[in-house]
């Protein structure tokens, strides 16, 4: 047997606690790529053994944080049927995949009949953002505001219902996608939405200051606080669409991985969760990409919350052999993925740190994908992972 061999695991939650000191607050696996159910089969039988065997009791993925609520209703209530769910409770396209579709049916199956407090809960943890842009702060807004002023006295809101429809006029002002381009085109820094910035924070100060009495509603006061970070985030990110200097793209990542970061930390508030997003929002280390000729760098989400939850933070990356319907063939031997492909079974679980230093003495090269949509693992973070988790290869939705 390889010292390879011996520090791989089966994928299973028993592996999971050999990796980590103690369960942690937030555990979260990450992915290489989007699109493979390969890779979300995986996920789905890993969290459904953390759910049963180890309490953990809300799972959060990378889709809009708004739609999600959608899924959490369905799946804690049976709102909806699966076929709306799907369609209305994901963004950037998750509701297509048949694995996505599968975890929302077991997390249906496994609350039937339960109380309220031994159920699964659905999260989205992204803001309601996809790369052309931001939406509309039309819907967060008016419910923030409608949550408060069914609550509070009416001299005690910074403004009325109407005054806010006004502010933010027709929402296609908001989503125009050529603002992600064009800061001209942006609405983010006319009067109208700076003044919208300063009713927002209003809105949420008022909200924390009714914290004594509001809080008693529970579930109401946790989707109240959601949609005041949401609105004052989409407000930030719809102001830096319009700035014009060197910093506003690297600025709209970091709102984003704000955005993310908050809401897995208030979710965190909450009880144990299970989290799975692409590796480079949820790794330790900075993320970086290329756009427009240079380099970008920002503090992923899952540094931004180790920041705050420190050793209540853990972090499983996933490794992919192959995704051969996208170019991307056998890894080369002397890189991370090349060493694990040799392994004789699909799937590992693996100490990430032994692994490193089992490697240490013949680092492994990076390997550099054909595809722009697959990201290979670099082989330097392997010290700042908890966990690795390899599949050889992927077979597309």
């Amino acid at each position: 047997m390889t010292d390879l061999e011996y520090i791989a695991q089966a994928v299973d939650a028993a592996t999971v606690r050999t990796l980590l000191p103690h369960r942690p607050r937030v555990l979260a696996l990450g992915e290489p790529t989007h699109g493979e159910d390969v890779l979300l089969d995986l996920r789905n039988d890993l969290f459904r053994q953390l759910v049963e065997q180890d309490g953990y009791r809300t799972i959060a993925i990378e889709s809009d944080c708004l739609a999600g609520l959608v899924v959490d209703d369905h799946v804690t209530s049976g709102t909806g049927t699966l076929d709306e769910v799907m369609e209305r409770g994901f963004s950037h396209g998750f509701g297509a995949s048949a694995a996505n579709r599968e975890l929302v049916r077991w997390m249906r199956v496994y609350n039937e009949g339960r109380p309220a407090a031994e159920q699964v809960r659905f999260a989205g943890f992204d803001g309601p953002l996809e790369i052309t842009g931001g939406a509309s702060p039309r819907l967060v807004l008016t419910a923030l505001h409608g949550c408060l002023a069914a609550r509070v006295d009416a001299g005690m809101l910074p403004c009325t219902a109407e005054t806010l429809e006004r502010l933010i006029g027709p929402d296609d002002r908001w989503t125009e996608s050529a603002a992600m381009m064009d800061p001209s085109r942006s609405v983010g820094r006319t009067p109208g939405a700076e003044r919208l910035r300063l009713l927002a924070d209003d809105l949420v100060a008022l909200l924390d200051g009714q914290a004594p009495h509001l809080a008693s509603a529970s579930e109401d006061w946790h989707r109240a606080r959601l949609y005041g970070r949401t609105a004052t985030g989409l407000l930030r990110y719809h102001s830096w669409m319009a700035d014009t200097s060197p910093a506003r793209i690297t600025r709209l990542l970091d709102l984003r991985a704000s955005m993310m970061a908050a809401n897995l930390l208030a979710l965190a508030e909450r009880g144990p969760v299970l989290a799975y997003a692409h590796n480079s929002h949820l790794q330790r280390d900075k993320s970086s990409m290329r756009m427009g000729g240079g380099p970008l760098e920002w503090w992923s989400a899952g540094a931004i919350v180790e920041a705050h939850l420190g050793r209540d933070y853990a972090f499983l990356a996933t490794a992919l052999g192959t995704i051969r319907h996208q170019g991307v063939d056998t890894p080369p031997p002397d890189t991370l993925e090349g060493l694990l492909y040799a392994l004789p079974k699909d799937r590992h679980l693996l100490d990430a740190r032994r692994l490193a230093t089992a490697l240490a003495d013949r680092p492994p090269a990076a390997r550099v994908s054909p595809w722009f949509g697959y990201a290979p693992l670099d082989p330097a973070h392997l010290t700042r992972v908890d966990g690795l988790a390899f599949v050889k290869d992927g077979h597309g939705s």
